[in-house]
């Protein structure tokens, strides 16, 4: 691990009526370690994980946009409010990296493009050797990961799976593995697949205070489980309204 810690600078002169600070277990944090090279942030829409993966992209000096540090487009809505109030601990620090966020995604496939490099293979060297609006939504993201992704760095990922199937999903488990003494993950996701990766610390932002919690605890592995093991009783559950 390269990153070990995140602190919260409180600040009493901040108005915890608006976002991001209204955001409830930010009223109560201080802290959050990062023990092993693989971490979740998993909660409901709303939460605040991306908000503190979009923080930490920014301390790392990213683009919150979407990319690395050398990666300079903008997009609206963009802008990290959460980065000037935390604080980050290395060890070692890494400069190497990327931020991808799936909703600005196609903004960054853009500006590749719009680079002034005569050479087309080194200018897509590190998406599978041609443009990602070239590929399909799947495939460019898979390419970014295989192509792109290695030596030692930090890799924060919003929601990488909208973009992928569920067979693409285990393939960026494998990638992920092949990285497992080089780099480190950091992913806000909703995917039960992903979810699963062995040893991975996951981070629960559903409640007033981040907690870690056991992927058999996530809410994603408990209704995927409970789906496919009785889908008639759960579509009974929920439609039980139609039928008055």
């Amino acid at each position: 691990m390269y990153l070990k810690k995140v602190s919260y600078l409180q600040n009493h002169e901040i108005d915890s009526s608006i976002y991001p600070f209204d955001i409830p277990w930010l009223q109560n944090f201080k802290f959050l370690d990062f023990p092993s090279n693989v971490t979740f942030f998993v909660g409901e829409n709303g939460t605040g994980k991306s908000t503190l993966l979009e923080a930490i992209a920014d301390k790392c000096e990213f683009n919150t946009a979407g990319g690395g540090r050398n990666n300079t487009f903008d997009v609206d809505q963009a802008e990290s409010a959460l980065g000037d109030y935390i604080r980050l601990s290395w060890s070692p620090k890494v400069t190497r990296g990327f931020f991808l966020r799936a909703e600005t995604f196609y903004h960054f496939a853009s500006y590749i493009d719009a680079l002034e490099e005569p050479n087309k293979y080194v200018k897509y060297a590190a998406y599978g050797g041609k443009s990602l609006h070239h590929q399909s939504h799947g495939e460019s993201f898979l390419s970014l990961f295989m192509h792109s992704f290695k030596g030692k760095a930090i890799y924060l990922l919003d929601e990488p799976e909208a973009a992928l199937s569920p067979v693409r999903q285990l393939s960026f488990m494998k990638i992920m593995k092949d990285l497992e003494h080089q780099a480190q993950f950091i992913i806000a996701t909703h995917s039960p697949i992903l979810l699963g990766y062995p040893n991975a610390t996951i981070y629960n932002f559903d409640r007033e205070e981040i907690e870690k919690i056991r992927y058999e605890e996530t809410i994603h592995y408990i209704l995927t489980k409970r789906f496919l093991q009785n889908p008639e009783i759960v579509f009974k559950e929920l439609f039980k309204d139609d039928n008055l």
